[in-house]
């Protein structure tokens, strides 16, 4: 009620400025975007059948958000964030019910382009956004609808990333930040350009951190630079990027936990570390007047390294403890002193360590007496591809026309190695690792318990894709967009441990082809009023580690281990847009549309329990429809702005999904069972209401403020697909939804002279404690943060005992303050 009533409040009081200030008239502008991924291929936005969303460098500037996602966050329309991870560099964006995450699980549903070169990694479609340097975008486009011509995953939407270059950006600048969390960052630019057409642009930043949650630093270095030439026909133009980053996001944390110490981790260390870099090559070139040609061509690699310290589920239920002679012995030949000699731990008493060294050294189910688990990945991956297109500008039929046609391919390879070796956790709820042959989770044959979760994948991915598109002026009123692409994509895992042929092998083949469609009217009888409405059709297919880890029979600790599986299917979206857009008196702009997108065969991740066992599954269908209101203005010095979203995500099909933490699983309280999904029921972490408010004012020339406001609605956890779940004590401690929250972010700017300029930034002003995301799972910890491994005393069912479950939540960052200085030489950047 309270985030409501202040959201409410909020976006009362920028209408009241709205009202109050002298209006000026709108400028008329005609916005170009791109309508394919390459540049080169641009028209005017209101022919677009979609309500696209742009923003220029200028504006994310302005904004003096720390990424690209931020500035999303905060002033994009439909977009919202699930910070699961709790790392600034991490985050998993979602719009219109849609994601694009870097966390291996995540059903993918965007795609993302950076000049025409997808960023969608081979191995899950992730995103790393950590990759992506802010000072070296010239703006973004966001395509809204299953757009078939931005090829796979384009499920939701489209992200198209433009980057600077030294004609459009010339000058030198330095920017250095400081502030909460000791927060550093330093970021420098420079571009320029000659008279014989050779131009150039550079950036790089590095960036510390030592994050808001308990151990949870971030270092992150980016490097972006061009090289290019043009004249009045040819633009050509090699991009190159690097990163380094070591990435420490702590993830959900039990509510109990929480309660208690708002910046707690659960288990830790959550561990990432990302060395990427990429080579682009771009060129447009207009063969005739009505006739120009362009196309990419591009290498990226990347490195990717996780270490995550996590509690072992299977040691819960497993507390008494007598040291039998061999495991004394065993201790006593290691060196060890001070262990116990004889007696038992009582039941509720903090996990004993000794048992799960002494374990480890005899190699006897290390894997129910060691209560930690040190999960390692590498993943290593390769991609490279090329596109041409020809865009054609001539009347067809004496109409005005524009026929865009292209072709596209791209090659990947991934390798995917894991391992996991068991651990006790200590009292900061830390691991630290065991050594013996028993140590390692990797299916040992000396003990019949122990469980096999090395991973040695090769993932060879092969996309083959033409598409086109056609822009039809029917009259000066009415104009016509037909489009379609056909994409065949072939996944080809070889597993290096398990031969073909044999039980659990991941060596398969897999084919998936499909020719997705699209159709758009838009109706523009004045420059006050045009309407459109769109149809179109998008795919993914499923990748590597997807088609790894797809049976409910072997669920897979994600991203830590894989069994030879079913095929999946590809998932199919159609989507329906209806909408209309104009101007007030030239005063005030607006948009207000309705949408419908249903997901056939929907790539879901069902979770077992909160330390990432589950499997891939198709889902039936589910559909994510809603209402999208917008509107902003211009009064002299001041800018107002906001928009709206109603957001309805629900399944379409009846399902039998994994219930572990639900209270309304058909096991009974306490233990793990299924629970039934069925029409009607919401799709977890997506909310109904997103709204957001924000206001720029130029108090006088060398000052400036700026507001805004995001409140997001509540939602269900992940867990609770059945929107069932209740807490009920003693079994269950937490709930099955999170509240929604509102946001308020400040900022002042201070320009004493033209190449210099101070800022602050508060993020949470209001310093509310608010969740983005819930998952259902058992928890191994009392409120105190003592292991518990049996929590209760009974009913025994099948030999074992019920377990405690709780709510783990992605708590949102406290009030958080930075300062920053820019300095800018040669000529102020066009932004």
């Amino acid at each position: 009620m309270r985030t409501a009533t202040i959201g409410t409040a909020a976006l009362s009081a920028l209408t009241f400025l709205t009202a109050a200030a002298q209006a000026d008239d709108i400028i008329d502008t005609v916005t170009v975007i791109g309508v394919t991924p390459l540049i080169g291929s641009q028209v005017d936005r209101n022919r677009v059948a979609a309500p696209v969303q742009t923003a220029s460098s200028r504006q994310i500037d302005d904004s003096h958000a720390l990424d690209l996602t931020a500035y999303m966050n905060r002033r994009v329309g439909s977009v919202y964030i699930n910070d699961i991870q709790n790392n600034a560099l991490q985050p998993d964006v979602n719009y219109r019910g849609f994601t694009a995450s870097p966390l291996l699980g995540t059903p993918q549903g965007l795609s993302i382009y950076l000049d025409g070169m997808r960023l969608n990694q081979p191995f899950g479609d992730v995103v790393s956004w950590d990759l992506i340097p802010k000072e070296a975008l010239a703006g973004m486009t966001l395509i809204p609808g299953s757009n078939p011509v931005f090829g796979e995953n384009t499920l939701g939407g489209a992200l198209a990333l433009q980057t600077k270059d030294g004609f459009n950006y010339p000058g030198y600048g330095v920017e250095l930040n400081y502030g909460s969390d000791s927060r550093r960052r330093i970021a420098a630019s420079a571009a320029s350009h000659s008279n014989n057409g050779l131009h150039w642009f550079a950036t790089g930043n590095e960036l510390r951190d030592d994050g808001w949650r308990d151990d949870s630093p971030t270092k992150a270095r980016q490097f972006f630079g061009k090289l290019g030439w043009r004249n009045n026909a040819t633009d050509v133009s090699l991009s190159a990027a690097y990163a380094d980053t070591d990435l420490t996001g702590n993830g959900l944390q039990d509510v109990q936990l929480l309660n208690a110490d708002y910046k707690s981790v659960y288990t830790k260390p959550d561990q990432t570390k990302n060395e990427a870099y990429l080579i682009n090559l771009v060129v447009t070139h207009k063969l005739t007047e009505t006739i120009a040609l362009s196309g990419n061509a591009h290498y990226r690699n990347i490195d990717t390294r996780t270490f995550n310290g996590d509690i072992n589920d299977d040691s819960l239920g497993e507390s008494l403890y007598q040291p039998s002679a061999g495991e004394l012995a065993a201790l006593a030949d290691a060196g060890y002193t001070g262990f116990p000699v004889s007696g038992e731990t009582q039941a509720n008493t903090p996990f004993p360590f000794w048992r799960c060294i002494a374990n480890a050294l005899t190699n006897e189910e290390p894997n129910e007496k060691c209560n930690g688990l040190a999960n390692r990945t590498r993943t290593q991956q390769h991609d490279a591809g090329a596109s041409v297109q020809l865009a054609f500008t001539a009347p067809l039929a004496s109409l005005n026309n524009q026929l865009i046609v292209g072709v596209s391919g791209l090659k990947s390879k991934a390798t995917f190695t894991q391992s996991s070796q068991f651990g006790y956790l200590l009292p900061d709820r830390s691991i630290q690792t065991v050594e013996g042959p028993g140590a390692f989770a990797d299916g040992t044959q000396d003990s019949e318990n122990a469980f096999d979760s090395r991973v040695d994948l090769n993932g060879d991915t092969t996309t083959s894709s033409a598409y086109f598109t056609d822009t039809l002026e029917l009259s000066r009123l009415v104009q016509l967009t037909l489009s379609g692409r056909y994409d065949r994509t072939t996944v080809d895992n070889l597993d290096n441990i398990t031969e073909a042929g044999e039980p659990g092998s991941l060596t398969a083949k897999h084919h998936f082809s499909r020719f997705n469609p699209a159709l758009g009217v838009t109706f523009n009888p004045s420059e006050a009023f045009s309407g459109y409405v769109g149809y179109s059709e998008g795919s993914r297919a499923p990748s590597s580690i997807e088609l790894g880890c797809a049976d409910p029979e072997n669920p897979c600790r994600l991203p830590n281990a894989m069994a030879g599986d079913p095929p999946l299917d590809q998932v199919v979206t159609r989507t329906v847009e209806v909408g209309a857009r104009g101007q007030l008196a030239k005063r005030l702009a607006w948009n207000i549309g309705v949408f419908r997108a249903d997901n056939r065969d929907d790539i879901l991740f069902v979770a077992d329990d909160t330390s990432g066992f589950g499997y891939f599954k198709n889902f039936g269908k589910t559909r994510r429809q809603g209402v999208e209101l917008s509107a902003n203005s211009q009064f002299g010095p001041l800018y107002v702005g906001a928009n709206y979203t109603y957001l309805d995500a629900t399944y379409r099909s009846n399902e039998e999904l994994l219930g572990e933490g639900n209270s309304s699983n058909e096991e009974g309280p306490g233990f793990e069972g299924t629970i039934d999904v069925e029409p009607g029921d919401r799709i977890p972490l997506i909310p109904r209401h997103i709204l957001k408010a924000f206001a720029a004012w130029d108090v006088t020339e060398q000052v400036s403020m700026n507001l805004d406001v995001i409140n997001i609605g509540s939602s269900y956890a992940r867990g609770n697909e059945n929107n069932q779940h209740q807490a009920e004590a003693p079994y269950y401690v937490g709930p099955g939804e999170i509240g929604g929250y509102t946001v308020l972010n400040l900022g002042v700017e201070y320009r004493p002279m033209q190449a210099l300029q101070l800022f602050a930034q508060v993020n949470n002003l209001l310093d509310r404690e608010y969740y983005t995301a819930a998952q259902l799972g058992s928890t191994g910890f009392n409120a105190n943060g003592e292991f518990v491994a049996r929590p209760f005393n009974g009913p025994i069912v099948d030999g074992e005992r019920p377990l405690l479950g709780s709510t783990f939540l992605a708590p949102g960052a406290p009030r958080s303050y930075w300062l920053g200085v820019k300095f800018s030489f040669a000529g102020d950047t066009k932004r």
